[in-house]
């Protein structure tokens, strides 16, 4: 058995290794653009729910809150805050913002018209149902 490892031997393993992780690389990659479609439920986005995402962005929700685990960490994960309010109470919560609660971060008030509000609750009711692969952990985000 040879004991020195040589560059020839060296530069098989690293072209080896390369090939192998690439062909992982590209199997996943596909698998992951396969399986977007049929999670992200995209084809289900009505006008209400793309103008909800529009005002989301467009007033930097995820600076406080988190989005698919991505954003801020000042307020709730909007993920599922559909599922565990509901749409009254979150019509309610945009329209009365700020609260003035003591002791509290305050919500800014954007002054949204009903219609935005709606087309937020919209866009968060369409984001309850994307399946985030059981994200966020626990039910209160």
């Amino acid at each position: 058995m040879q004991q020195v490892f040589t560059r020839a031997m060296a530069r098989n393993v690293f072209l080896g290794s390369a090939a192998f992780f690439l062909v992982i690389y590209i199997v996943l990659t596909t698998q992951t653009w396969h399986e977007i479609p049929v999670r992200d439920h995209a084809a289900r986005m009505s006008a209400a729910v793309r103008e909800g995402k529009y005002l989301v962005d467009v007033n930097d929700c995820q600076g406080c809150h988190t989005i698919n685990g991505e954003g801020s960490y000042f307020a709730p994960e909007l993920d599922n805050v559909y599922t565990r309010r509901g749409p009254d109470f979150l019509r309610a919560w945009i329209m009365a913002q700020p609260t003035g609660a003591p002791g509290r971060r305050q919500m800014p008030n954007f002054h949204l018209s009903p219609t935005q509000v709606d087309d937020i609750v919209a866009y968060l009711q369409w984001l309850s149902n994307v399946d985030t692969n059981h994200w966020p952990p626990n039910i209160q985000g």
